[in-house]
């Protein structure tokens, strides 16, 4: 079976090749790449190649395949798992150590799967942790998001309270007080879907945002009067004052406050606007590894305010996003602003930075530039086929969407 992937051989070295994949062994699965979204952690591999801590030492003689957040069909089972999965099963991995207690993991270390490829082959000892997940999506694009949203969901149940008899709790309060400060981001407006739509409600839900593009956006996909049908008062503004973001909680301050920029200010005004048993949880990744910020500890002590934070998920929490996916309750879509095809792979993992916008998804049996989604009306005149993609996107509030995957993968190959 020949396979075409993006390998990565060292420092800002990737290369788009076609290779032979080694015969299936008994206890391996067969798996055909349909899309990956592309990571910063990608790109951070992709700058210090050997140098990362799960990349070989050896990658420039055996490179390995880039890409972590992929969805995928299986094409071919083993007898060995025959009984668990099937031909034509949907199927997603969590980006986690793939030998337990090692540092190898899918995307980083392997030459023979990684999402940026059109086939790979799943490792017996991947499919005995359950680290091969079926999802039950009507699309392909919503497998590679659920990685990215799985981060935002064990944000949640890291955030922690004290309940009457002072004993501890994690999430969010239910039916309390919610603030997402910079929060119209593509992770960000993963948060806002699982505060209207998860497991666990607030009664409010205010989301702040310096970027005006960004909140009306926002704005347009969660609707202030649909949020009200759930009992839920939802809340866009671009204020960042603290007397202000406090009276809309009847001056009681907020119970969770997310921080999603690396940003002291933004930290600090979180901390200014927590209630009695507030948690504020910093979400946002900083590289400065000397970040900081003010944080009232008398009101720690006093008011028992509480820190969290996150990084990554685990495999429970991508478990959690399949279900809330699969009951249509989430659409990960809203972090989607840019498609492209195999062939755009490198240029856009090398300058990920560099492109404005949320993910960038990349189909890897299909060639195309990468392509921002708000461009499909500029492109109309060039390629009668955007006229097409154009419709299906307006037809769903400018997000991308099943019928859109579904006409690029027929059209675009």
């Amino acid at each position: 079976m020949k396979t075409k992937a993006v390998r990565l051989y060292g420092e800002n070295d990737l290369r788009l090749e076609e290779f032979d994949l080694p015969e299936l062994k008994n206890g391996e699965i067969l798996i055909k790449i349909i899309s990956d979204s592309v990571c910063m952690s990608t790109y951070k591999t992709a700058k210090q190649g050997a140098k990362h801590l799960r990349v070989p030492d050896n990658v420039a003689e055996n490179p390995i395949i880039i890409g972590h957040e992929f969805c995928a069909e299986v094409v071919e089972v083993t007898d060995k798992w025959k009984d668990k999965f099937s031909v034509g099963d949907k199927v997603v991995m969590p980006p986690v150590l793939a030998y337990l207690g090692g540092p190898e993991t899918v995307g980083y270390s392997f030459c023979e799967i990684g999402g940026v490829s059109t086939y790979s082959i799943v490792y017996e000892h991947i499919i005995e942790n359950d680290f091969l997940i079926k999802v039950d999506s009507d699309c392909f694009f919503k497998g590679s998001l659920i990685e990215p949203a799985s981060c935002v969901i064990r944000g949640y149940k890291a955030n922690l309270h004290l309940d009457d008899n002072l004993k501890p709790y994690t999430n969010i309060r239910p039916k309390g007080k919610v603030a997402i400060l910079a929060g119209c981001g593509p992770m960000g407006l993963v948060a806002i879907d699982i505060a209207l739509h998860g497991d666990i409600k607030p009664s409010l839900l205010v989301v702040t945002d310096i970027n005006e593009e960004k909140l009306e956006r926002a704005k347009q996909i969660f609707s202030p009067e649909d949020a009200k049908k759930d009992g839920i008062e939802l809340i866009f503004t671009k204020s960042t004052d603290k007397d202000e973001l406090i009276s809309l909680t009847n001056n009681d301050g907020y119970d969770d406050v997310f921080v999603y920029a690396p940003v002291p200010s933004v930290v600090e005004l979180g901390n200014s606007i927590l209630g009695f048993d507030g948690c504020l949880n910093f979400f946002a990744g900083p590289l400065d590894k000397n970040f900081s910020a003010n944080f009232n500890f008398y009101n720690v002590h006093y008011k028992q305010h509480h820190i969290a934070g996150t990084s990554g998920s685990t495999t429970e929490d991508m478990h959690d996003i399949v279900r809330l996916i699969s009951e249509k309750r989430i659409d990960p879509a809203v972090m989607i602003t840019h498609i492209g095809g195999i062939d755009a792979a490198i240029d856009t993992t090398l300058h990920l930075p560099e492109i404005e916008g949320g993910k960038k998804l990349i189909y890897t049996h299909i060639n195309l530039p990468l392509t921002a989604i708000e461009d499909f009306q500029k492109l109309k005149s060039q390629d009668k086929r955007f006229v097409v993609l154009y419709e299906l996107v307006k037809q769903n509030k400018g997000l991308w969407s099943m019928e859109a995957e579904k006409y690029l993968l027929d059209n675009f190959k």
